[in-house]
């Protein structure tokens, strides 16, 4: 969802509209991750999902983007000067951070770790371990939820948190009838991807405006999309 708080909240809305037309089931709904940068509003969609910690019902999976934010608040520079090209200055910004501020850590050592203790100063303890404790991965009956996808042909306790996070090839062109029917983000789509052994949600809602879930049940898939 990439900081993009409103079309996160009018899918949730969308998504308890559609539960409210079937039939009545338990009904889990699992995030799959990058929750923050290139959108303008991710300390929201962080405090919101954050305040759904101890659900039983809502499941939030970690991204790669969250890892790289992670490893800049654990001081790496290099994590900061990727970070910064892929989206984290709009995190930053959201967050309270001054754009002079931001500017200055590209241009020194200096200004760098100064942007990382001023971050660090302004994201709470609490909502920095609710990032720190998200899984890579969610299990529910013959579905793997996961942000990347899988490193195919390899069972679930090989798995490496890496490739989770990280991965396209060879997962996405992998025919291969995994275990289970990996459902994920990370590789961007004009509109969701279903296939017999994944599931592709990524729709690039900072670009498009079109931020997609799918809805599950047994074998049946559908999606549902909040537009901007």
């Amino acid at each position: 969802m990439h900081g993009c708080f409103p079309l996160l909240v009018r899918l949730l809305q969308l998504i308890e509209q559609d539960q409210r037309e079937r039939a009545p089931l338990e009904t889990h709904v699992v995030l799959l991750g990058d929750y923050i940068d290139r959108g303008p509003q991710s300390r929201d969609v962080c405090e919101l999902l954050h305040a759904m910690e101890g659900s039983a019902y809502f499941h939030c999976l970690k991204g790669n983007h969250e890892e790289t934010m992670l490893k800049v608040l654990d001081g790496n520079r290099m994590a900061l000067r990727f970070w910064l090209k892929y989206g984290g200055e709009e995190t930053l910004l959201s967050w309270g951070l001054e754009p002079d501020m931001i500017e200055r850590a590209t241009l020194s050592e200096g200004g760098q770790w100064q942007l990382i203790e001023a971050f660090r100063a302004q994201v709470s303890p609490a909502l920095a371990q609710w990032m720190r404790r998200l899984p890579s991965h969610h299990l529910h009956a013959d579905y793997l939820f996961a942000h990347a996808g899988i490193r195919p042909r390899l069972r679930l306790e090989e798995q490496s948190d890496e490739d989770m996070l990280w991965i396209r090839e060879p997962f996405l062109s992998s025919d291969a009838r995994h275990p289970w029917r990996v459902v994920h983000g990370h590789s961007q789509c004009d509109s969701a991807e279903i296939f017999h052994n994944r599931i592709g949600i990524d729709t690039g809602a900072y670009r498009t405006g079109m931020l997609t879930a799918i809805g599950i049940e047994d074998d049946e898939a559908w999606p549902i999309t909040a537009i901007a």
